[in-house]
C-alpha cells in the first residue's frame, strides 16, 4: 500500500496498525533527524516514541499530501522545540549521599502521600480525554500552553480551558474521595 492509502485507512478506521506500518517505513529517518538535532541517542529514541504518540492525534486533524516530507518537518520542529525548552536550563549532578529526601526524613508521611497519589491517578482517569491530555502535559510533563496546543492540535484558549476545568474537576474528585 502507498503512504497515502495507509494514511487514508488510518483516518477512516483509526487502526494503529495502519499508522504503525506507515511510521515504520520512516522510523530510521525520524531517528536520524532527532539524532542530528538532539545529539543524544537516548533522547532521540524518546523523541521517536513521542512523535509516534503525537501522530496518533495530529494526523486525525491535519490534511497531509506528502507524508514523508510532512513527517520530516514535524520531526525537525519537535526537536527544535525540545532544544528551546531546555535552553537556559542546566543540570548539575548531586551525590545521593548529600541529598536530603523528605520521605526518608519523615517516613510516617509516606503512606498518606502514597494514598493521595493513588487517589489523584484515579481522579485523572475520570476526566474527559481533552482535560486528561492537557493536565498530563501541563503538570506531569511540565509543558507550556503553547507546547500543549502544538502537541494536541487544540487552540490556546481550549488548552487553558481544559486545564482550568480539569483542575477544578480533580479538586472536586479528590474532596469527594477523602
Amino acid at each position: 500500500m502507498t503512504d497515502a492509502e495507509l494514511l487514508d485507512r488510518y483516518k477512516l478506521h483509526g487502526e494503529l496498525s495502519d499508522l504503525g506500518e506507515l511510521f515504520t517505513r520512516y522510523q530510521s529517518l525520524v531517528y536520524g533527524v532527532c539524532l542530528k538535532y538532539l545529539k543524544d541517542r537516548d533522547e532521540s529514541k524518546d523523541a521517536v516514541m513521542q512523535l509516534f504518540e503525537k501522530l496518533i492525534q495530529t494526523l486525525k486533524n491535519h490534511e497531509v499530501d506528502n507524508f514523508k516530507s510532512w513527517l520530516y518537518v514535524t520531526t525537525r520542529n519537535h526537536c527544535l522545540m525540545q532544544i528551546r525548552a531546555r535552553k537556559g536550563k542546566f543540570t548539575q549532578e548531586f551525590s545521593p549521599e548529600i541529598m536530603e529526601n523528605q520521605l526518608l526524613l519523615h517516613p510516617e508521611d509516606e503512606p498518606e502521600l502514597e494514598g493521595n497519589l493513588t487517589k489523584l491517578e484515579k481522579c485523572i482517569e475520570t476526566l474527559i480525554n481533552e482535560q486528561k491530555q492537557c493536565i498530563q502535559l501541563f503538570f506531569l510533563e511540565e509543558k507550556c500552553y503553547k507546547d500543549i496546543a502544538y502537541f494536541t492540535g487544540f487552540d490556546l484558549n481550549q488548552v487553558k480551558s481544559f486545564i482550568q476545568n480539569g483542575k477544578r474537576n480533580l479538586k472536586i474528585c479528590m474532596e469527594r474521595n477523602e
